[in-house]
């Protein structure tokens, strides 16, 4: 597993304003919009192209776009879709999947209820989408459900992680270099909730309201 942290003022700056609890859902919903834009220019720097031929008004050059099988967004719901925008501003072109999976609350295991992903996902490059990396248990299942099907490597982009989440995580995969998360800020620790600490809540509440 590799770890990528975004160093940046303009990261920190929107991921402090998120921290704050006077922040509005509106105000919340586009610095998280802005802010995965942020992350995902770190977590693509390993996209795959391959190189085109194309005329300009002077001359003939040799360019690049991206390589086919396009990448695949996986945002994982319900928090998950706020980061969805973000991402698809900068990879226009790449397909979109969804993976529902649901914290147990009592033995913090992940629950799987909703998949609409590709059956083969053989050579494809994933990107994986969750606010929150807190116990981990979320995304290690979400790593597991794409390498199954073929996935050729996972990046996970989370605005926030916990050490313990991060351990978890790195424990599950161990230093296999095609999986790699890429966050905003790692926090203090989980609190007896398994909330982080000092985090910014509930991400999927602040995006959306209580439901």
């Amino acid at each position: 597993m590799r770890l990528h942290v975004a160093d940046h003022p303009l990261i920190a700056h929107k991921l402090t304003i998120l921290r704050d609890e006077r922040t509005t859902s509106p105000t919340f919903r586009l610095l998280v919009d802005e802010l995965v834009t942020l992350l995902a220019y770190e977590a693509t720097r390993e996209v795959r192209v391959e190189p085109v031929e194309i005329t300009t008004p002077v001359a003939s050059t040799i360019g690049t776009h991206l390589a086919e099988p396009r990448p695949l967004v996986v945002p994982i719901l319900r928090a998950g879709l706020g980061m969805l925008e973000g991402m698809t501003r900068l990879l226009p072109t790449a397909e979109v999947g969804f993976l529902g999976l649901q914290r147990d609350e009592k033995t913090l295991k992940a629950i799987t209820y909703a998949n609409r992903l590709p059956d083969d996902l053989s050579g494809r490059q994933c990107f994986v989408l969750d606010p929150m990396l807190a116990t981990g248990g979320t995304l290690v299942a979400s790593i597991d459900y794409l390498f199954e099907r073929g996935a050729r490597d996972v990046t996970c982009i989370c605005l926030l992680a916990a050490p313990e989440g991060l351990e978890l995580v790195r424990q599950h995969v161990g230093d296999r270099a095609d999986v790699k998360i890429v966050v905003a800020a790692v926090d203090e620790r989980l609190n007896d909730k398994a909330y982080i600490v000092p985090g910014l809540g509930d991400a999927g509440d602040r995006l959306y309201g209580l439901v």
